[in-house]
């Protein structure tokens, strides 16, 4: 999976696109995107030893601004709200609503 995000320059190392056999050094910024957020990682140092999944936070430094990840709470809250899953598309009377209660948002942000 990291090796194909790679090859589709979707990693980057430092602001330079990486490639899967790219070595990483302690202070690097790693960017890549996952979830529709842009994760940005720092590396704290590399261990000598492969380590298990707990001991991975020991050696990195998550620099992801918390603003991105409320803005991931949102958009699952905003999918779940008017549909719930396999209900199918939205019929014309569905976007007509749509189209209706944005503008009313709209003339109240005028009045206000």
């Amino acid at each position: 999976m990291v090796t194909e995000a790679c090859k589709k320059n979707h990693v980057t190392v430092n602001g330079q696109v990486a490639k899967p056999s790219k070595e990483v050094f302690p202070t690097d910024k790693i960017t890549f995107r996952k979830d529709q957020i842009t994760q940005i990682i720092t590396v704290l140092d590399i261990p000598d030893n492969r380590v298990g999944a707990k001991l991975v936070d020991m050696y990195r430094k998550n620099e992801t601004p918390a603003e991105a990840y409320e803005h991931l709470e949102l958009l699952k809250l905003s999918k779940e709200h008017y549909r719930k899953n396999g209900t199918g598309r939205p019929t014309k009377k569905d976007r007509r609503d749509i189209d209706e209660y944005g503008n009313e948002i709209k003339e109240e942000d005028d009045v206000l």
